[in-house]
């Protein structure tokens, strides 16, 4: 299958509102991916300077920008699109999805590796940043609005700022399948729930312990009445 059919393929997959193939034609993401391919072509050949006006002009066509060094895997969908930003070093695995306004970039000037290297099979959702050099593991959803600083394990969700998530949480084998941003616990409000409901475990064991060792006066006063 070539590039561009491929492309064809995952936009229809990925968006239930598409209605025939030519579609493709009006969407950012079609345009964005076709536009990297060469101007990643381009960097490989170091011919830096062409590749990056490529990725520029792509950037003033769809509002995405996808620096030519960020190396992409299949099945890379981006929905919508607009301010979604790729940096240089990125490294993007298979069947991943980005909706509109996600960051996927550095945190200074540090040389080498800078941005973060993405699994297969993930979905990130609206308006997420993830920066730095960190991994992101296979299966993972990151939520809306999230900030992701630091790695990230296979089969979790993410929420959060900054993000966090619980050990293996219970995800479909491919959030990028299902397009779903909303199934996200709320992990906030699940500590503070363990939190509440630990303090009442301690308030009642302090109220028995006090009941225990408070002393009977009933009997104290049969005694003095006897004597």
């Amino acid at each position: 299958m070539s590039f561009i059919s491929e492309q064809i393929k995952v936009i229809k997959e990925k968006d239930p509102a598409i209605k025939s193939s030519i579609e493709v034609l009006l969407y950012p993401s079609f345009w964005a991916n076709i536009n990297h391919f060469v101007a990643h072509g381009l960097y490989k050949r170091k011919r830096f300077f062409l590749a990056r006006l490529v990725s520029q002009l792509s950037r003033s066509l769809t509002g995405i920008e996808i620096h030519p060094g960020a190396t992409i895997g299949r099945g890379f969908f981006i929905d919508h699109g607009m301010g979604v930003v790729i940096g240089e070093t990125c490294e993007i695995g298979d069947n991943v999805l980005l909706y509109q306004g996600v960051t996927l970039g550095g945190t200074g000037k540090d040389s080498g590796k800078r941005h973060p290297t993405i699994g297969n099979n993930v979905l990130v959702g609206s308006g997420a940043k993830v920066l730095g050099p960190i991994h992101v593991g296979n299966n993972v959803r990151i939520g809306s609005g999230s900030v992701v600083l630091k790695d990230v394990p296979d089969d979790v969700t993410v929420v959060g700022i900054p993000a966090k998530w619980k050990d293996k949480n219970t995800v479909e084998d491919h959030p990028s399948d299902n397009l779903d941003q909303l199934k996200v616990p709320d992990i906030v409000e699940e500590e503070i729930a363990q939190l509440q409901k630990r303090l009442e475990e301690l308030e009642a064991l302090i109220k028995a312990q006090q009941g225990q060792e408070e002393p009977d006066h009933s009997q104290a006063g049969n005694t003095k009445e006897s004597a």
